[in-house]
């Protein structure tokens, strides 16, 4: 079992910077891929950001390419989005999910979520 919490959302100007955090808990949340999505009033949840178990291995949506990091601490069962040159494109419900396995941005092949942290960017 792996609990997740994510924090670190709030309100930005564009061109700003956030980082938000996902804090795990539970045997094997540093075995596990995590991946940060986000779901933007109306539209879908897509993922944004991907990170194997040993941060060895991320991934990104095309959309945050060379704006946004995604890194992990294991030591501190921590997940980590930088996010840089914020625009109100940007501007949505932050989640972290974690799935035992490879990659996969299937929203149904993550077992593990949070309740979501919210990113508002302002023209």
């Amino acid at each position: 079992q792996v609990q997740l919490e994510e924090s670190g959302g709030g309100l930005v100007q564009a061109g700003g910077s956030l980082r938000l955090s996902c804090a795990g808990s539970g045997r094997t949340f540093s075995g596990s891929r995590v991946s940060w999505f986000r779901q933007a009033p109306g539209k879908e949840r897509e993922i944004v950001a991907t990170i194997s178990w040993s941060g060895s291995n991320t991934d990104y949506a095309d959309s945050v390419k060379g704006r946004f990091t995604i890194s992990r601490d294991n030591a501190k069962n921590t997940v980590y989005l930088q996010m840089n040159s914020l625009s109100p494109e940007d501007t949505a419900v932050y989640y972290c999910a974690a799935r035992i396995g490879p990659y996969s941005g299937r929203i149904n092949e993550y077992a593990y979520w949070g309740r979501g942290t919210q990113v508002i960017v302002s023209a």
